[in-house]
């Protein structure tokens, strides 16, 4: 039955939605670390300068996202869609112009790295509340694993294929891939078929600057929410924070060749294939609270082992396989989370949610990144990455830890966030708390994953919680 459901259709509307993401994500794979790759090869940056363009960019990007939540909100979600990008496209495109002119700068860089996060940021809450209206309640698991397949399987071809382009046809060529994979993206969007309505606001005022906390209002007003958000922003913010410093642990201290260094990080996302496929079957054997607390348990348990990686076969087969148990633990649970946060998150909320999610996802990998550098400075990159592996096994404590009523539909729970008294309804009580839910989706909701953060690709961008 549940191979079945994972194989049906979804609809042609879904299909050129899916078709758009493929395109894009495979084009963010190629062009995987590429502005850090530019930065050393053709402007010859700094060590500190390649740190800044990691972090610098995503942060401020975020910080230009986050007004963009209440706006994205309020206007027809395709459109935004396509908006965003179109604004990718055109914001890269203007590397390889002016590396042929030779006028190519580092705050070029910079700025291009911040106009990019923060159009994701825009693009991804846009997506989220889009897709409510094409996949039926029933199709919801399905269709988000679907994209969590298509996530992992590009990020497992992409970067080889990305580096083979760099060495044939010069630093930016992956670059100008990226960018047209974005405008290939929006072309398939434009393909989608039927008529938006616009949303509409529950009360007559303008937006309101407390509009833009709505979204962190929602994810710690609602007891389910606020724990696996609080858990997902420590467990993706130390996961990441180890990309770096693993990378010199590796390539530096064991003396690891490239090469090795790269088939370590892409042959197991070949695992994101299996845990995505599996998220379905074991959500209707074992139910929704149970996968997201035993999958998100053992997620966290596997980091870990990469303090304990040797030089030489030994530390290749030890890496890969702890990148495996992760990469599989994590490509089924993220579908799973993500189903439940939009099953529990209003329609006319869902854009400021998902934006407070990955603004948050960003500052949590950006404060822990340089925490995790400063102790590696002063210690050694595999204290650091000790540390962070002993910090991850708390995390399975902030998860919810008991199952709790359906789904409230769209309409209740909009009248719950305008009327806190009377928010939860008498059925939906349990030891005075609101909890998780094992029971099917009611509401049509679904979520489009990032797909440069992809949780653990080896820093190929979170979030897809971001994911």
């Amino acid at each position: 039955m549940w191979g079945l459901a994972a194989r049906r259709s979804l609809g042609r509307r879904f299909g050129w939605l899916w078709a758009a993401y493929a395109v894009s994500a495979y084009g963010s794979g190629l062009g995987f670390g590429a502005l850090p790759l530019i930065a050393v090869l053709v402007l010859d940056a700094s060590p500190a300068q390649v740190s800044a363009l990691s972090a610098v960019g995503p942060a401020v990007g975020a910080l230009i996202a986050l007004p963009l939540g209440p706006w994205v909100e309020f206007h027809r979600k395709r459109p935004v869609m396509i908006a965003m990008d179109l604004a990718r496209f055109a914001v890269m495109l203007t590397i390889p112009i002016a590396y042929a002119l030779g006028r190519l700068s580092f705050v070029q860089l910079l700025v291009v790295s911040a106009v990019v996060a923060a159009a994701k940021i825009a693009f991804n809450a846009a997506s989220g509340a889009y897709l409510k209206a094409l996949v039926r309640p029933d199709d919801l698991l399905v269709a988000n694993a679907r994209f969590e397949s298509t996530t992992w399987s590009s990020i497992a071809v992409g970067p080889p294929l990305g580096g083979a382009a760099v060495g044939l046809f010069g630093p930016v060529a992956t670059i100008v891939a990226d960018a047209l994979s974005y405008l290939l993206s929006a072309l398939g969007i434009t393909a989608i078929r039927g008529r938006e309505e616009h949303p509409q606001r529950t009360d007559k005022h303008r937006i309101r600057a407390g509009e833009l906390l709505d979204g962190w209002r929602h994810l710690l007003s609602h007891p389910g929410l606020r724990a696996l958000y609080l858990n997902q922003l420590l467990v993706g913010g130390l996961i990441m924070a180890t990309e770096p410093l693993l990378a010199v642990l590796l390539l530096r201290e064991l003396g690891f060749p490239p090469w090795q260094y790269g088939l370590a990080f892409a042959a197991p996302c070949l695992g994101g294939l299996i845990g995505s496929r599996l998220a379905h079957r074991v959500v209707a054997r074992y139910g929704q609270h149970r996968i997201l607390r035993t999958v998100g348990t053992l997620r966290a348990i596997w980091l870990i082992g990469l303090a304990f990686v040797q030089p030489g076969v030994a530390g290749l087969a030890t890496v890969i396989a702890v990148e495996l148990a992760i990469i599989i633990s994590m490509s089924l649970y993220n579908p799973v989370l993500a189903t439940y946060r939009l099953e529990h998150t209003p329609k006319d909320r869902i854009a400021r949610t998902l934006s407070a999610w990955s603004i948050s996802s960003s500052a949590a990998i950006a404060i822990l990144s340089a925490l995790g550098g400063l102790l590696a400075g002063a210690t050694s990159p595999r204290t650091a990455i000790t540390v962070a592996g002993l910090l991850i096994l708390t995390s399975p404590l902030l998860l919810p830890r008991r199952s709790g009523p359906g789904v409230v539909p769209d309409r209740e729970l909009a009248t719950a966030r305008a009327q806190p008294q009377a928010a939860v309804p008498r059925e939906a009580k349990y030891g005075g708390r609101q909890q998780l839910t094992d029971a099917k989706p009611r509401d049509n909701s679904t979520n489009w994953p990032e797909p440069h953060v992809r949780h653990r690709g080896r820093a190929a961008d979170t979030e897809r919680l971001n994911s």
